[in-house]
C-alpha cells in the first residue's frame, strides 16, 4: 500500500518515437544503428530519460532550525523508441513486434528505477531537519548532498541492468539476434 505522499503523485510517461526504415530484420536493425538516440559514445536502440522538478516547503522553526515539511515531485519519463515502417512482410512484422515489445519492457525497467529513486528522494526529504538554520539554507546543502548520492546510485543501477541485458546471451542481445536472424 503506497503511503499518502506516494499516492499524491504519479509519474507522467511519454513515448518519443524515431522512424527507421527497412523490410528485413537486418535492415531495421541497421537503420536503428543509423538513427537511434545518441547516448554517450554512440547510438542506442532506445533510451529512457526524465525531467524531475520539485515543489518543496521549508519551514523555519522557533528554535532557529529548519524543517522540510513537504516535497512534491513532478516527474516526466520519456522513452525514446524506434518506430518501424507500417508495412512489413508478415514474418518480419512478427519478429519486429517481439523485438519492440521486449525493448519497451527493458526501458520500462529503467523507468521503474527512476520512480524508485524519486520515492527514495521523497523519503529522505520530507522531515529533514537542519539545526541553527533560521534562513533554511543549510538544509538545502544537506538535501543536495543526499540527492546526489541517490542519483549516483540510480545511474549505477541502470548501468548494471544494461550490462546484464546487453551482454552476450542477455535479454536484449537475444531480441536483436531474433530480429536480425529471423528466428
Amino acid at each position: 500500500m503506497p503511503s499518502l505522499a506516494e499516492a499524491q503523485w504519479q509519474a507522467v510517461e511519454k513515448v518519443s518515437a524515431y522512424a527507421i526504415k527497412g523490410q528485413s530484420g537486418a535492415e531495421l536493425y541497421a537503420s536503428i544503428g543509423e538513427r537511434g538516440p545518441n547516448v554517450g559514445v554512440g547510438r542506442a536502440i532506445a533510451h529512457t530519460n526524465f525531467k524531475l522538478t520539485w515543489s518543496r516547503k521549508y519551514e523555519p522553526q522557533d528554535d532557529e532550525s529548519c524543517i522540510l515539511v513537504s516535497a512534491r515531485p513532478n516527474l516526466i519519463i520519456t522513452y525514446t523508441l524506434p518506430k518501424a515502417p507500417g508495412k512489413l512482410p508478415a514474418a518480419v512484422r512478427q519478429n519486429w513486434e517481439t523485438f519492440i515489445t521486449g525493448v519497451t519492457a527493458h526501458e520500462k525497467v529503467h523507468g521503474e528505477f527512476i520512480i524508485d529513486m524519486v520515492r527514495q528522494i521523497e523519503a529522505v526529504s520530507v522531515g529533514l531537519r537542519a539545526e541553527a538554520d533560521p534562513d533554511c539554507k543549510k538544509i538545502r546543502t544537506e538535501l543536495t548532498k543526499r540527492l546526489g548520492e541517490l542519483s549516483v546510485a540510480q545511474r549505477q543501477r541502470s548501468r548494471d541492468f544494461d550490462k546484464v541485458e546487453l551482454s552476450e546471451g542477455g535479454n536484449v542481445h537475444q531480441l536483436i539476434l531474433r530480429l536480425v536472424n529471423g528466428y
